[in-house]
């Protein structure tokens, strides 16, 4: 007995797909060892913004599409360095319940650039960087400080595609291992200022293979019949434009460090910002 192969699909193209991101501006991000964020932009090959890519994407009944697509090279990949590296957690379940045990990071940030950094950036350059540690820091500061390193990373992804032009982008949608920490999509949120939506199914990766293959065969007719049903979980933004302003501006300057550090070793003076 021979099988069809009736869809075939990269991992992300798969996972968006499978958020039912058909629609131009929707999104999604898988958070994983890294973070993967892409924007559907239709039947029309964008022109993407400095530092962000153009990818190619499904349209509802499979064809051909595209997508914007931004790289946090290290995500998850951080908790499980403060667990397996330093011993701070037993498990990376723990790390929610001491992210919300503390009011703040006491003003750490934590640039987990192990391998470079990402999308806007592309330093390769650029390693590890924590910053504002003092004789009160503790691991749960630590800790929540790798989590909003998550949140900011995407968030600095999506604003980077914002620089695309008409791009709107409603809500943002979640899926991978770290979207079971619902203090870090709480956080996401308010930190976008957008909606952040988790399905009740998040191996999207997987659903949006199987959903190309039973469309190809006429198990469904199209991603509307294919996604009935599905529900999410909406965590709305809790914060004002202000307050967004100032969660960003230590990030921002953390990153301004790695930066620095990574750039000083070209013979020149250290710089801030994107390399041309």
């Amino acid at each position: 007995m021979s099988l069809p192969i009736a869809g075939l699909v990269g991992d992300q193209q798969s996972a968006l797909f499978g958020q039912g991101c058909c629609v131009e501006g929707l999104a999604k991000n898988t958070y994983g060892t890294g973070a993967f964020l892409l924007v559907y932009t239709g039947g029309r090959l964008p022109s993407p913004p400095r530092g962000v890519l153009a990818t190619a994407a499904c349209g509802p009944r499979g064809e051909p599409a595209y997508a914007l697509e931004g790289s946090v090279f290290i995500a998850g990949a951080a908790v499980q360095w403060l667990r397996d590296g330093l011993g701070l957690l037993q498990a990376a379940g723990e790390s929610e319940a001491l992210a919300r045990g503390v009011a703040d990071t006491g003003g750490v940030h934590f640039v987990p650039a192990f391998v470079g950094l990402g999308t806007p950036h592309w330093e390769a350059e650029a390693r590890g960087t924590i910053t504002g540690i003092t004789r009160g820091t503790t691991r749960a500061h630590l800790v929540r400080a790798a989590l909003e390193a998550m949140a900011f990373s995407s968030a600095d992804l999506l604003g980077a595609m914002a620089g695309s032009g008409d791009l709107r982008v409603p809500a943002l949608r979640v899926d991978g291992g770290a979207s079971a920490n619902d203090w870090l999509l709480q956080f996401q949120a308010d930190v976008l200022g957008i909606p952040v939506e988790r399905p009740d199914m998040v191996e999207t990766t997987a659903l949006g293979a199987a959903g190309l293959a039973g469309i190809a065969l006429g198990v469904w007719n199209g991603t509307g019949e294919f996604l009935a049903g599905r529900r999410f979980r909406r965590f709305e933004p809790k914060t004002g434009a202000a307050e967004r302003s100032a969660l960003r501006e230590g990030w921002e300057r953390a990153v301004g460090a790695a930066l620095a550090w990574a750039r000083s070793g070209d013979g020149g003076a250290p710089v801030s910002g994107p390399r041309s």
